[in-house]
């Protein structure tokens, strides 16, 4: 299952049935689950834990240092789930020690080719990265979102649950769960209603989150002001929850 030559330390751990491609590296203090397929060409550092089922193709590069100027060596990490496809030229950093030390990557992520995702971002189950999509550092996405292809995020923003960015967005804020944004300041425009179908949202649901939207875009009323109405919303509707704890935490505004 490992080709002749591959280059793997003896440091480390792979599962009996893991694929490695030719001339492919593998470091020390790299974990490797059942069933996870390496490409040829790949590079992978550690410490770097990968779960299993993974597709991880050819020419990337998977727990290189970050590109942070702080960094000085310390022994920080990359977790990656399982069932995930990382498709070519994708380049997935460790994390620092200042931003906690881990960068993760969750379950079932579909991630195309030349997605780079930097030190210390925390990513979600069930998303989906378009080609050449990056984000700065410490960046956090929620499951079931969407990034467009040539998507650029700004350190530090949130992407909540099911929002979806148009090609070539420029996020520089929060964006809400349910929200699409698209173009260069990333504005809003609208709800991602199409995926929240697909994910078998109830008509009611899907009126109560236009509701909640309404209030918090197109109502004239203060960010603060919004969340308090939403909130009163999502006593009675659960799938605003995520709405309102997500605009409780935004430290960077969110796009309005």
């Amino acid at each position: 299952m490992i080709d002749s030559r591959a280059v793997i330390d003896p440091e480390a751990v792979l599962a009996p049935d893991v694929v490695v491609g030719p001339y492919a590296i593998v470091g020390p203090n790299v974990e490797i689950g059942a069933g996870t397929k390496i490409g040829p060409h790949a590079v992978l550092r550690g410490p770097t834990r990968i779960g299993k089922n993974n597709h991880i193709y050819q020419f990337t590069s998977i727990g290189e240092d970050p590109q942070d100027k702080k960094y000085q060596g310390e022994p920080t990490e990359l977790h990656i789930g399982d069932g995930n496809t990382i498709r070519e030229y994708c380049t997935l950093n460790r994390g620092t020690a200042q931003g906690g030390g881990i960068t993760r990557i969750g379950n079932d992520n579909w991630i195309m080719a030349y997605v780079h995702i930097a030190h210390d971002c925390q990513v979600g189950d069930h998303t989906i990265f378009a080609n050449a999509a990056s984000l700065a550092g410490h960046v956090c996405v929620g499951d079931w979102a969407i990034l467009g292809g040539f998507t650029l995020v700004h350190q530090f923003c949130t992407l909540g649950t099911h929002c979806f960015t148009a090609f070539g967005s420029v996020v520089g804020q929060d964006v809400p769960p349910y929200v699409l944004v698209s173009g260069h300041m990333a504005k809003p425009h609208g709800l991602n209603t199409e995926g929240l179908r697909r994910r078998g949202f109830s008509p009611e649901a899907l009126r109560s989150l236009r509701q909640a939207y309404k209030i918090l875009y197109r109502s004239g009323l203060s960010l603060e002001q919004a969340i308090s109405q939403i909130q009163e919303m999502a006593e009675e509707y659960p799938e605003i929850s995520p709405l309102v704890d997500m605009l409780s935490k935004a430290t960077r505004g969110i796009v309005r």
